[in-house]
């Protein structure tokens, strides 16, 4: 008969350091289709730093997290092998949450169709929850203008790098802050970022009072860590904060203290947190904001593959190190 192979949280990672302790791989056999449901056998998966969120105990965040025992969550891309829905049959490309398993029993309502002439990278890529990501972030939340500076911490990750391409698109001067020169010279000469500040080895407030003179506009915020201040305390009036990531504080025991709360009475700044949870039910209008840009040849992107199931479980160590080399996918 054949077999699924899943890897299941065993262990929170509040109470356990981040590694192969925290998971459980199981081999079951493949769950029997009901109506209404498919049976996806997944291609790639997308890794996310959100996960760490998830893996942790609390339950005072925006999404529940992973309960021990269960398969750990993620979003993936697939191919149908069984379908008991009429808009659905054998073959057919799908995205949705399909977790960290080779097979994925879903309900019909759960997933997207995906065009098969896509390549899958491209699909988790811009597509999927880095590109709606963006979209929701900088297009309905800061609210990007013309002639307007643009500043992106993480700006080389798979949501950094969207953020930052939506802003030139929409005319405004692009700053990306990144973990190497490397990536900085990716953010300058391929997706033509204005500037680039590399934050291991150059001073963030200097190089923004030589590359942003004239204030910031909108703040990207993925990483929290020492660009935060730095680029708080540079904000224009009517400046707009969009807080998207802090994953310089995600698995530490204290978070970081927050800059001082004058600066927003000062500066009438708008500052907002977001997770894409709550506007999943949006998918359709964010992917009629964005594909026009995508149309235009506006938006590259590069994906850092991984191959295995089995590699998901080293993979989320990239976060923390900064050595992802964009999106970060598991080929299954």
């Amino acid at each position: 008969m054949p077999q699924n192979t899943a890897i299941h949280l065993v262990r929170h990672l509040d109470t356990t350091p981040l590694g192969p302790q925290l998971f459980e791989t199981r081999q079951t056999p493949l769950p029997t289709v009901a109506d209404g449901q498919l049976l996806v056998r997944q291609t790639h998966m997308s890794l996310d730093p959100a996960m760490l969120g998830w893996m942790t105990s609390d339950r005072n965040s925006y999404i529940a997290p992973v309960e021990l025992g269960e398969v750990m969550r993620s979003f993936g891309y697939g191919e149908v092998v069984e379908s008991h829905h009429p808009d659905f049959q054998a073959g057919d490309r799908v995205q949705g949450g399909f977790g960290w398993q080779e097979y994925a029993l879903v309900s019909a309502s759960e997933v997207n169709a995906v065009d098969p002439d896509l390549p899958p990278e491209m699909v988790l890529s811009v597509l999927a929850l880095p590109g709606l990501t963006a979209t929701q972030g900088l297009l309905n939340i800061g609210r990007p203008q013309a002639g307007e500076t643009l500043v992106v911490t993480g700006a080389a990750g798979s949501v950094g790098s969207l953020v930052g391409q939506l802003g030139k698109a929409r005319g405004m001067k692009v700053i990306g802050i990144a973990g190497s020169q490397e990536k900085c010279d990716w953010l300058t000469h391929e997706l033509g970022f204005d500037a680039a500040i590399n934050y291991k080895t150059e001073a963030i407030g200097e190089k923004l009072d030589e590359v942003a003179a004239e204030g910031i506009d909108v703040f990207f915020e993925n990483t929290g860590g020492a660009a935060q201040e730095e680029v708080y305390y540079r904000m224009n009036a009517q400046g707009r904060i969009v807080v998207c990531g802090l994953i310089a504080d995600y698995t530490a025991a204290t978070p970081a203290p927050g800059p001082n709360w004058m600066q927003i009475i000062k500066k009438r700044l708008l500052i907002q947190g977001f997770t894409m949870p709550d506007h999943l039910h949006q998918t359709g209008e964010l992917l009629q904001q964005l594909l026009p840009h995508v149309q235009k040849g506006e938006i590259k992107y590069r994906a850092h593959v991984i191959e295995g199931l089995d590699a998901a479980i080293d993979g989320l160590q990239l976060f923390l190190t900064g050595e992802n080399q964009g999106k970060l996918i598991v080929k299954l």
